[in-house]
């Protein structure tokens, strides 16, 4: 049981690399959480196919079909392989790249930052606007900015 266990975990952190290194960046989340939903799903699917038949028939035969089962997929291993890719290291940079003014390049990491972002709203959907920068402006904080706030620019009206 203690091998079984061992090979178990060691299996199930490789197929978890495994899926996250052949999956595109863009998509990895995603398809590592519909590859862990099959997984757990199969499981429990297995589990209780196992458990029934071993309630009609018996354990001694549920083991052999395990057994026979085992056996099939070493035996499916050795013809379908599975596919070699490198790595595409490289950060994926959806949004783009913030301005740095090279005069204050080092003096970056002396102290807080401020960090501005200009968006230019629709006058009918200001109230919606400034509603859903309030929600943002929570998950800004508990991301580590102390200071946060929305404003208005009075030579632009729809400038925020």
């Amino acid at each position: 049981m203690l091998i079984g266990g061992a090979a178990w975990v060691i299996f199930i952190s490789l197929i978890n690399a495994l899926v996250q290194h052949l999956a595109p960046d863009w998509v990895r989340a995603r398809v590592l959480a519909i590859f862990i939903l099959v997984y757990q799903g199969s499981y429990a699917l297995g589990t209780v196919v196992w458990g029934a038949l071993a309630q009609r028939a018996s354990v001694r035969t549920a083991l052999v079909y395990a057994g026979i089962g085992t056996i099939a997929n070493t035996m499916l291993a050795l013809f379908a392989k599975i596919p070699d890719s490198t790595a595409d290291l490289s950060p994926w940079n959806h949004w783009r790249m913030p301005l740095v003014l090279e005069e204050v390049g080092s003096d970056l990491a002396q102290g807080p930052v401020l960090v501005t972002v200009e968006c230019v709203v629709n006058p009918q959907r200001t109230a919606e606007f400034v509603e859903a920068m309030h929600r943002y402006g929570h998950m800004r904080r508990r991301d580590g900015a102390y200071r946060w706030g929305i404003f208005r620019d009075t030579e632009v009206v729809n400038r925020y």
